[in-house]
């Protein structure tokens, strides 16, 4: 293993042990008293720290033992809290005072020093007293009943049989026929079923089927408690509704006028997953018009009274979806644990059978207990172990208990070091897109992984990250951004707040009176998650100052939170204002100077905030994210962050003039107007940035000066693995057309803002590059063959202006493994595009836009695109001849592609 054991229980433990150890070091030798403590301290808690990664494997613990776990952890809190405010008060004196300041600083100091022994005093009785309990219950007595992770190869085959091919044609086709009947009128069909079914994977295969046949569609998820506003803005995003500019406040009056005035005379196919009850139905159904020309409605829910409801209880328009079929599971599991449908060891059929009767055709409970069997490769003892603790649990019919005690064998076989990992999940509310990068981030300031090499942080993060996806606890996709996201079952996010309500790893609370509850209870919040805020008009008593006091990471969906002067030792602080609701005040976040211990600030919404005027009391800052929110001014003391290796803010200045200080920085998005022109000492400085990984910049119209500055600064970047250069579009070919550095890390390259003259020839170089967005002036064959070596090439959007006037014929071994191809052009692309056998193996979306006159041709070949499944033509193809030339090209393909207009908006989800 890699990375350090960070476990749940002992999740402070860790970190305590080695802050405690740092006390020991040279820097602190004045302090002999407190050394004495520190000493003694370590000793003891090293002690409990081995009982506690020994408890992490218990699977249910004897009430005392579990209360002497809960004990060690509070007390593991106070003491680290106890020592960060020591390091925080003695770690630096302030040199430039005089003597009287001095004096004064003294004398306060020295009165801090004495109350901070005084409590490491009583720390150290808690300590004794602890030891002595775990002596006095014998719980060293109690017994339990790596290397980096890549991602499994066989995960792809996995979702593909789950969600494509494992009994999915049957329920696909009869949902289709009831669906697709010679009715005008609006219809709903409802698909109900126990929660682990497949009822979105079922709702998504017909979207996928039947989409091209409406001129407007949308999926989207409703969940337990929906905003109805946040919900109806997100429908509308999804239908590519421009938002309001309406300044006054949005109600769910307004926005259901908008959408039916947007569906109106349209036809239709609106998917509405995850339904919960009939009130949030009645609401939403409001906002589909019946104008008589075949829309469509699919409603999937666990209740049934609901899925009568949708479909006014018309028994034709409910879908029942059954479990799997015994056969259907076998080859489900079978292609989980051995990569193929075919031949289970004998030795393993009998017990293979027995789990697999245990599962009841759930496909989520199949994929969960083929991933634990999977590690166990072709144990027969293994199995056996798994076998029966699946009996313990047996029942005729599936169960909500029943799954849940199959989710959480899977998380007791998790390692306990991903444990912390995989319940800091529960930070994030249900149906949430979680960022992999950003989820990493979070692990990291909490402290949950620690290396005990030199090996990168978020390398190791990302093993976490791969090892949740390889045992099926997250569900892994890429967002339309092309960004790894993951989201989590609701079955398993139910298993995750259950496990952190027990351990009092993460407190949610859905209103003000939530939060105060929390006091009552018997241990301090150390996480809190807070969602559907309304109104600013709350008041914050004593009870719930004591609630925050403790509070680690913090988590605000909404838009009113507590004062930020309650949280004294926060560390990670995400606030998640939603979308504009035509009331934004400027929010003012200049009390987060007072927040010593921060280490990620995240604030997602377009809403003006006010930042301190100084950061640098902010010493352990390493994620400042603020991608969407218009600050009046960022601090210019940001520069001297020593610890920032993330930075993503709109800075409407430009670059700061030392930013070639930040050295430290991994990740640099700066977003700004177009019009507004880094300095020239800014731009330089980005060369000094040698660490960086990514860098995502918005620049004005350049002059030559400026941009060979930019050119030659990018050139000195050795290590980046994503680089996008946004803004006015410029010819920048004679600069960075000439680069000499290979990037050889580089992934993803977005320099479409950038006008080449040609492709250059350093790209042919670009051997990791998967992503690719190039303009180019003009282009040849030769060119494009370049091209098409880069042996990890997935996405390509290519805009020469200017293309040959002969077809170019691409053969065998070009784009071996290119997925998305965009070819854009100022000619016929029609007539310049060509596919010989073998060709793009992996191409499954074309899109073409070309804006001169058509000259009557298709691209030929097409037949030879095996995986193709979908084209796209975009604004100029309006001509229904192009359609229809197309289509028949195409009659004889075997997965037959959808042929359609561009609707401005993609909203496929392109899973890993």
């Amino acid at each position: 293993m890699t990375g350090g054991i960070v476990t749940v229980a002992g999740g402070v433990m860790d970190p305590l042990i080695g802050k405690l150890k740092t006390l020991m070091g040279d820097e602190y030798n004045k302090f002999i008293g407190v050394r004495k403590q520190v000493s003694f301290l370590e000793n003891e808690l090293s002690a409990m720290n081995a009982a506690l990664h020994k408890l992490e494997l218990v699977d249910e613990l004897d009430p005392t033992v579990k209360d002497w776990v809960d004990h060690v952890r509070d007390m593991s809190y106070d003491m680290e809290n106890c020592i960060d405010d020591f390091i925080h008060e003695f770690s630096a004196d302030d040199v430039k005072a005089g003597l009287i300041e001095k004096t004064i600083q003294f004398v306060k100091k020295f009165r801090q020093r004495l109350r901070i022994a005084d409590r490491m005093e009583e720390l150290k009785t808690l300590a004794l007293e602890a030891n002595a309990r775990r002596e006095r219950y014998k719980i060293d007595d109690c017994r339990p009943a790596s290397s980096s992770v890549a991602v499994d190869p066989r995960l792809r085959a996995v979702y593909q049989e789950a969600e494509t091919l494992v009994g999915i044609d049957g329920p696909r086709k009869e949902v289709v026929t009831r669906l697709m009947d010679t009715q005008k009128k609006l219809k709903v069909v409802s698909i109900v079923g126990f929660g682990g079914l497949g009822k979105t994977t079922l709702a998504k295969q017909v979207y996928d089927k039947i989409s091209s046949q409406f001129t407007c569609k949308a999926f989207f998820s409703v969940s337990q408690r929906p905003d109805m506003i946040e919900l109806l803005n997100n429908l509308q995003y999804k239908l590519g509704m421009k938002e309001s500019n309406s300044s006054r406040p949005r109600k769910v009056d307004d926005i259901i006028e908008e959408l039916r005035e947007h569906l109106k005379k349209r036809r239709y196919l609106i998917v509405v997953d995850d339904l919960w009850d009939e009130s949030t139905w009645n609401i939403i159904k409001c906002a589909f018009p019946e104008d008589g020309n075949g829309s469509r409605v699919i409603a999937t829910t666990r209740v049934e009274g609901v899925a009568g409801a949708a479909c006014q209880n018309d028994r034709e328009g409910i879908y029942k979806l059954e479990p799997l079929s015994e056969e259907n599971s076998r080859m489900l599991l079978l292609n989980r644990v051995f990569g193929f449908v075919h031949g289970c060891p004998p030795q393993l059929e009998d017990v293979m059978a027995e789990i697999l009767k245990k599962c009841h055709g759930l496909p989520l409970a199949v994929i969960t207990i083929a991933s634990l069997l999977a590690s166990e490769e072709r144990s027969l003892k293994g199995w056996e172990s798994i076998r029966d603790y699946l009996g313990a649990q047996s029942a005729t019919n599936p169960t909500l208990e029943e799954m849940k005690s199959i989710l959480n064998l899977s998380y007791m076989h998790l390692p306990a070091h991903f444990r912390a990992c995989f319940l800091y999940l529960g930070m994030y509310a249900e149906d949430c897109e979680i960022l992999r990068d950003d989820l990493i981030r979070q692990w990291i300031a909490e402290g949950f992984i620690i290396s005990l090499h030199v090996q990168d942080l978020e390398d190791v993060g990302r093993s976490y990250f791969n090892e949740l996806v390889n045992r099926s606890m997250i569900q892994p996709y890429k967002n339309v951004d092309g960004k790894v996201c993951c989201k989590v079952h609701d079955m398993m996010l139910d298993l995750i707040l259950s496990k952190c309500a027990e351990d009092n790893f993460i407190s949610v609370a859905y209103n003000y009176e939530g939060m105060a509850r929390l006091h009552s209870r018997k241990h301090k919040v150390h996480r809190l998650c807070m969602t559907s805020i309304v109104g600013g008009g709350a008041t914050y008593g004593p009870t719930i100052v004591v609630s925050l006091s403790q509070v680690r990471s913090f988590t605000m969906l909404g838009n009113s939170m507590p004062p930020l002067v309650l949280f004294k030792y926060l560390r990670v602080l995400k606030i998640d204002q939603g979308r504009p609701r035509g009331d934004e005040e400027t929010r003012d976040l200049t009390a987060i100077r007072q927040l010593f211990q921060l280490r990620y600030l995240q604030i997602l919404g377009p809403y003006p905030i006010k930042l301190p005027s100084e950061l640098q009391g902010l010493v352990y800052l390493e994620t400042l994210d603020i991608p969407d929110a218009c600050p009046r001014t960022i601090p210019s003391d940001i520069v001297h962050l020593s610890r920032l290796s993330y930075l993503n803010v709109w800075m409407e200045e430009g670059l700061p003039e030392l930013i070639g200080n930040m050295k430290v920085l991994r990740s640099l998005r700066i977003s700004n107007s177009w019009v507004i022109h880094h300095s020239m000492k800014g731009i330089m400085g980005l060369g000094e940035l040698t660490n960086l990984r990514e860098l995502m910049i918005e620049v004005g119209p350049l002059e030559k000066p400026e941009l060979d500055a930019l050119v030659w600064s990018i050139g000195r970047l050795c290590n980046l693995k994503h680089l996008q250069i946004l803004g006015l579009c410029s010819k920048g070919d004679n600069q960075l057309g000439s680069l000499s550095n290979h990037f050889q890390h580089l992934e993803e390259l977005h320099v479409s803002s950038l006008n080449f003259c040609r492709v250059p020839t350093w790209m042919g170089g670009l051997h990791c590059l998967s992503i690719l967005d190039l303009r180019v002036e003009e282009t040849s064959t030769e060119e494009v063959y370049l091209l098409g070596g880069l042996p990890s090439l997935v996405n390509l959007i290519f805009k020469p202006s200017h293309i040959p006037k002969e077809r170019a014929m691409l053969d065998t071994g070009l784009f071996p493994v290119l997925e998305y191809l965009e070819f854009w052009s100022q000619e016929d692309v029609m007539g310049y595009l060509g596919f010989e056998a073998g060709a793009m193996p992996n191409l499954q979306f074309l899109t073409v836009h070309f804006i001169k006159e058509w000259g009557g041709s298709i691209p030929v070949g097409m037949e030879h695109l095996s995986r193709l499944q979908e084209i796209l033509l975009k604004e100029a193809y309006s001509d229904d001849a192009i359609v229809s030339m197309f289509r028949n090209a195409l009659s004889a393909h075997p997965n037959r592609p959808s042929v359609e207009h561009w609707s401005g908006k993609r909203e496929e989800v392109v899973r890993i």
